[in-house]
């Protein structure tokens, strides 16, 4: 019975994420988003890594994330933090997810800049025949527990992991 109840509550997993925007007949806008081109860190990246910046998108709640190449993801973090005008200086989370059906796994850095009072969120899509990204424990010390997680629970390898 409780099965029945939740069914469409469960759909969402199967069909994973839905871009923001696009058919809530401006819903999104509501919550209080900001267009991508206001974000100072996604005009910044589009500008600086050009096509290793796969595309970008508003949350709901105004979180802004951006997809990036994974080969690329410790040269574009590292920059994220190291760069005066970014200064992403806490690594929040990472995590992964797994929206099914032979889809790609997703790496998710959740970031923070203490000076800049803003928060962007940095994914990277892996083949399931290729779950290797370059490790960030080097750039913060956080991620040595978040990757070993990770790496147990979604079987990524972070190369160069202390």
């Amino acid at each position: 019975m409780a099965d029945e109840k939740n069914r469409s509550g469960l759909d969402a997993v199967a069909e994973g994420p839905e871009p923001t925007g696009s058919e809530d007949g401006g819903a999104s806008a509501q919550l209080g988003e900001a267009p991508l081109e206001d974000h100072p860190s996604v005009t910044a990246l589009q500008e600086r890594f050009g096509g290793a910046v796969r595309h970008a998108e508003a949350a709901p709640g105004g979180q802004h994330v951006v997809f990036v190449d994974p080969e690329r993801n410790a040269e574009i973090l590292g920059w994220l933090k190291d760069d005066p005008a970014q200064r992403y200086d806490l690594l929040v989370d990472v995590t992964a997810v797994d929206y099914g059906g032979g889809r790609p796994l997703q790496v998710v850095y959740q970031l923070w800049s203490i000076p800049h009072r803003r928060a962007l969120r940095v994914k990277c899509e892996l083949p399931l025949s290729d779950l290797e990204i370059e490790s960030v424990a080097p750039l913060w010390k956080a991620a040595d527990w978040l990757e070993r997680e990770v790496y147990d629970m979604f079987g990524i390898e972070f190369t160069g992991h202390p």
